[in-house]
């Protein structure tokens, strides 16, 4: 079995437990508040502030590995840069203060995030990094398209607010298809447990930041408490098919229409 086909079965249950959220799945039913939304932008960027320091650290622990590891955390980097300041852009759209971003610090879930990503750092686990992106990526990219017209719908703000989830969300959409040919290009077991293991564990700690941030419109969800539950997300055998069909959209719109409906399981 290829590597990323494993990957998305063995965090299945860890992906699905960040959906079901109260702030992503106010996001996804369009109940979001002003202060809900900023919050959410806030704390993503500071995680992405941090994000490119861990990136690079894992980098340099790679340099005596495969040129092409180093090459794909290579683009990873310069990704980041470009997140965080779009994030700021929309901040500001939104009416938040950029000055006081700037000098603010992450809230207490989003600082353990990040700390036990420099722990991973710390014990020479660089492979572990990729966990991290593989959240980071299949979150936003699944979010910005199943949500962003629902978010913008109930604030009536203009597209200038929502940059980062539309521009980064699209962009990130080649780079899960690259990321799963990258990952199949890696045949060491021990790797492998390490990057599953990361994932699970940073799938968890995104949730809990996402558990702390304002859910919405409380009048909205209760209008919406008797909604049908949404199922599982595809099988890993959809999701890897339709990536490797050649047709990024396909792979995309796999996950999407699901992250559309109210949370529950089946």
């Amino acid at each position: 079995m290829a590597f990323f086909t494993t990957l998305i079965a063995q965090t299945s249950d860890s992906r699905q437990d960040l959906i079901d959220t109260p702030v992503v799945q106010a996001c996804l039913r369009g109940q979001v508040s002003p202060e809900s939304y900023r919050a959410l932008l806030q704390e993503t960027y500071y995680l992405m502030r941090r994000t490119a320091a861990i990136l690079r650290a894992c980098r340099d622990d790679l340099k005596d590995r495969p040129v092409w590891l180093v090459t794909a955390l290579d683009g990873y980097i310069g990704d980041q840069q470009a997140a965080e300041d779009r994030i700021l852009d929309d901040f500001i759209a939104s009416g938040g203060d950029a000055h006081a971003l700037r000098l603010g610090a992450p809230g207490a879930a989003t600082t353990v995030l990040v700390a036990c990503a420099c722990d991973m750092v710390a014990q020479h686990r660089p492979m572990g990094v990729f966990g991290l992106v593989h959240v980071l990526e299949t979150t936003s990219v699944a979010l910005a398209l199943a949500a962003t017209d629902r978010i913008q719908q109930s604030l009536q703000w203009p597209d200038h607010a929502f940059t980062y989830l539309r521009s980064f969300g699209t962009a990130d959409r080649d780079r899960i298809a690259q990321c799963a040919m990258l990952m199949d290009e890696i045949v060491s077991a021990t790797d492998q447990q390490v990057i599953v293991e990361s994932a699970r564990m940073f799938y968890r700690l995104y949730g809990d930041m996402l558990r702390g941030l304002p859910a919405g419109h409380p009048a909205a969800a209760a209008a919406h408490s008797d909604c049908a539950p949404a199922p599982l997300w595809p099988s890993a055998r959809d999701q890897i098919n339709a990536l490797r069909s050649g047709v990024i959209g396909t792979a995309v719109s796999s996950w999407a229409p699901i992250l559309m409906l109210p949370s529950g399981r089946s």
